[in-house]
């Protein structure tokens, strides 16, 4: 079992990468292993731990393809519909409150038994 070399927070070497960094170069690893840990230290707690990648073995991002697109498209619309009221919200709705605002918050009605009440 080989020990992964082990650099402190901003001084990697060059050719070394994390997986955020190989992401916006249009790149993943591609099965390589780990080659290298950062850290960045903590005061009261561990430190923060970034793996880090070789570049010259990265291979590109693969493309999406129609089917991908439409998979994404249709998770997107299941996030953004109501299970109450069945509607498209407009935004994503929040696993906090399981329905879209007006079905979590209903008003009050206004008929004359809420009048009753606020007398």
């Amino acid at each position: 079992m080989t020990t992964l070399p082990v650099f402190r927070w901003r001084l990697a070497p060059d050719g070394l990468a994390t997986r955020r960094q190989l992401r916006a170069a249009g790149l993943r690893p591609g099965g390589q292993d780990v080659a290298a840990q950062l850290e960045r230290p903590r005061r009261r707690r561990g430190p923060l731990v970034a793996y880090l990648y070789r570049v010259d073995l990265a291979v590109p991002v693969r493309p999406m393809t129609p089917g991908r697109w439409a998979a994404l498209a249709k998770a997107n619309r299941a996030r953004r519909t109501c299970p109450q009221c069945l509607r498209d919200a407009g935004y994503v709705i929040p696993t906090s409150l399981g329905a879209c605002v007006p079905c979590a918050f209903p008003e009050p009605s206004s008929g004359p038994e809420s009048l009753r009440s606020a007398a």
